[in-house]
Formats: structure tokens, C-alpha cells, sequence
């Protein structure tokens, strides 16, 4: 059997504030037809990482609203983990070797978890390549359908990675990415919709802190809160690019030396890499008195990372590829100017030189850098542009409203069910 997260209740009505009435009428509309339906979701970790965030929200939300919704994942090894991470990285277009052990590795354990697999659910949802296999050695029954949910992009990958999992994704009757331009070459589905990912705005990290609270929080971690704050929040993982992001703060550094720099990740269970790249960021970082290396694993967790982000001048995503960076979300919302990489979905949310700027360098990101501390007037516009735009396309709610329309179209179209 495969294991059940539990959430914590939600009501929309705690919303209303937030999104207004408007909203919650055609979310609550929406779902009336769907009343009938169970919809499990399954992904691979259930703390650490965007897709688990989403789902943390997503699965009560449905719930409040009538909908039979569960949240299940996977088993896995170490080498499953291990083998999985490479293939993220190899369908997102990385030149790395895919060798049968790592195959036969994934093949393996969705079998397995297909085994252990109980239940009938109107709709499966299977988010990302890690249990996109279940299907094949499950099959379908008691009238699934199953949705393949693909967070990463896929748009040009390394093609020994995507010839060997292309059939297992093509296998679903529908399936959700988060940009057009990220499904991989070939895919053809009944149905196919594009949802971005989206933010809680009540949740812990996202609601609003006082100013002098989160001051409090983040001076226990050594931050000189006389001086200004730049942070970047991510895993360890070279698509997040820490050491070009150190690399901008010194060169930054040279004509503001007062600055400060915190980088704060979270260590996931499904990221074996993780340790790798944190020892790596601190080699890079070196002895720097101003930079602050700091993760979970050190007290700072999903409240303590609302605090950074809320007493920060500046927040940064300088990816160099990214499925939609959840976290320029989180910054933004916070009402700070974004300076983020100039891929994926970050320019989705980075409107360049309105809710912050977009980069394609580490030169371009200190230049930014710079420009923001010295025109704090400046920083708080688009801080409060960005905080509209959010609230706009990129709430929790709106994912519900998306995510309901598309299963009532699904069903229409692919199945006469309604």
C-alpha cells in the first residue's frame, strides 16, 4: 500500500479577503458537477520540494469543496533517488549518460509501487517522472483516468532520456504542464492543459509576518539587520545556480561591501544530490563573514523562510533553467523586487523592469543588484507590482479554478462523462 499524507483542513471562506467573492463563486460553480469524483494525486516526496507545497494546499481545498481528493506517494531506494535525479536533470536537456541500471532501477520500483497500489479513483493524477510508470504496470481499471502532471521542462531534452521515457509518459489519457513550450517532442494527448504552478497565500511561508517579527527570527540566524539582505531561497542543485549567485554578490560587493547574503535551501528526500551541492556552495563561498549558508537542517523552515523573504531588499532566483520557480512567487508576493534568471517560467512572473529584472548573467544579475540598493523607491514599486500580479494568476485558488475546468473538459471531450 502505498503511504497516505495527511493534511491539515482548509476552508475557502479564509480566502475571501484575498481573491474576493468573484472568485470563490465560479471556483464553488466549477465544482458542483464534480461532487461524484475521487482524485488521488501521487508524486514522490511529501516535504522539501514545489510539487509537494502545491499539494499541501491543492488536496483540502478540493476537499472544502466536496471533491473526494487523497495524496499518495511513492517508495523508493537511495539508487532510485539517485537515478531519478539524473533523469530530471537528462530531460531537462543535461548531456549525461542514461545507462541500463538506471533504467532497470526506475523500472523496478514503479513496478513495485504498482503492486502495492489499493483502490479506485476516478482520476489518478501522477506528477513528474518519478512514478509516471504505475500506469504501465498497474493498467487501468475500475474506470481511471489517468493524468500525467509534468512540472519540469521537457521542451528540447537529452534524447536518450526522453526516447526511454516518452512511451510511459504518452501512456496517460491527459496530462498538465506548466508552459505550452515545455511539452517534449512527440507527446500527443486526449487532452492537454496548462496550468502554472501556484502559491498559498494563508500558508505558513506566505502569510503576512510583521516586519519587526520576522526582523527578530532572522537576526537569531546572525543576520546584521543594520545592513541590507539579499536572499536567495532554493535547493542546492546547479539549476539554481548558488555559485553564480555568489559570484554576482561579490562583484556587487566591491561598491556596497556592507551587504549581506543569505542562501536558504531545503533539503528534500527525493534530492540525493542535495548534500553535494550545499558542500560545493560553501567551498564557494569560502570563509566570507557575509554570506549565510542555511537549510532545514539548521532551524529554518517553512516560518523562518517567510521571515528572510519578508525582511530582504532584494530577493533572487538566478536559475539557469527552471520548470516555473515558485519562489519568485513567494518573493513577490512578499512585495520585494525579484531579480531572476531569464528562463522557464520566471519570466511569467518577472515582468523585466516592472515587478523586478530578468538576467542572463552574472555581470547583468550584480548590475541589478546595485541598481535596486541604491533605488529602494524603486524596489518598492515593483514590490507592489509584483504583489498584484500574484494575486492575479498565481494564488492557490486560481489553481483550483484551472484544475476544475480542466477535468470538466476532460470529461466532456475525452469521455462524455458529464
Amino acid at each position: 500500500m502505498l503511504e497516505h499524507i495527511a493534511v491539515e483542513p482548509k476552508q475557502l471562506n479564509h480566502y475571501q479577503s484575498i481573491v474576493g467573492d468573484k472568485v470563490l463563486d465560479e471556483l464553488r460553480q466549477l465544482a458542483e458537477p464534480l461532487k461524484w469524483a475521487s482524485i488521488l494525486h501521487i508524486n514522490a516526496t511529501a516535504f522539501g520540494d514545489g510539487v509537494a507545497e502545491i499539494l499541501m494546499s491543492l488536496v483540502p481545498l478540493m476537499r472544502d469543496l466536496e471533491l473526494d481528493a487523497e495524496w499518495q506517494i511513492i517508495e523508493g531506494s537511495d539508487d532510485f533517488f539517485n537515478a531519478i535525479k539524473s533523469s530530471h536533470n537528462g530531460l531537462q536537456s543535461m548531456e549525461i549518460p542514461l545507462s541500463e541500471q538506471m533504467k532497470a532501477i526506475w523500472q523496478e520500483y514503479n513496478a513495485l509501487n504498482a503492486k502495492a497500489f489499493e483502490g479506485d479513483y476516478d482520476f489518478i493524477v501522477v506528477h513528474d517522472p518519478q512514478p509516471a510508470g504505475l500506469l504501465h504496470y498497474h493498467g487501468h481499471s475500475g474506470g481511471k483516468h489517468c493524468i500525467w502532471r509534468c512540472h519540469i521542462d521537457t521542451s528540447t531534452p537529452n534524447m536518450d532520456f526522453w526516447n526511454f521515457y516518452a512511451p510511459y509518459f504518452s501512456a496517460h489519457d491527459a496530462a498538465i504542464f506548466t508552459m505550452e513550450q515545455y511539452v517534449g517532442p512527440g507527446l500527443d494527448f486526449e487532452e492537454l492543459s496548462i496550468i502554472p504552478p501556484t502559491i498559498d497565500s494563508p500558508s505558513t511561508k506566505n502569510s503576512e509576518i510583521p516586519f519587526p517579527e520576522a526582523q527578530k527570527v532572522v537576526a537569531n540566524f546572525g543576520i546584521d539587520l543594520s545592513q541590507p539582505l539579499i536572499t536567495q531561497v532554493s535547493r542546492y542543485d546547479p539549476w539554481k545556480d548558488p555559485l553564480g549567485v555568489i559570484d554576482a554578490y561579490r562583484i556587487a560587493n566591491q561598491f556596497m561591501p556592507a551587504t549581506q547574503l543569505a542562501l536558504v535551501g531545503s533539503m528534500a528526500t527525493d534530492d540525493p544530490e542535495g548534500l553535494y551541492y550545499l558542500d560545493k556552495t560553501s567551498r564557494h563561498a569560502g570563509e566570507d563573514p557575509d554570506i549565510y549558508i542555511l537549510h532545514n537542517y539548521h532551524g529554518v523552515n517553512a516560518y523562518e523562510v517567510g521571515c528572510f523573504q519578508t525582511v530582504s531588499e532584494v530577493v533572487i532566483q538566478k536559475s539557469a533553467r527552471e520548470g516555473f520557480g515558485l519562489l519568485v512567487t513567494e518573493g513577490l508576493w512578499k512585495g520585494k523586487p525579484v531579480i531572476g534568471g531569464n528562463v522557464g517560467g520566471i519570466p511569467l512572473q518577472v515582468i523585466d523592469g516592472k515587478t523586478g529584472f530578468l538576467v542572463d548573467s552574472v555581470e547583468q544579475c550584480a548590475e541589478k543588484f546595485l541598481y535596486l540598493l541604491i533605488n529602494p523607491d524603486v524596489g518598492q514599486a515593483m514590490g507592489q507590482a509584483g504583489r498584484e500580479h500574484v494575486r492575479g494568476k498565481f494564488l492557490i485558488t486560481r489553481h483550483c479554478v484551472i484544475t476544475c475546468d480542466f477535468l470538466l473538459t476532460f470529461c466532456r471531450i475525452a469521455f462524455g462523462l458529464i
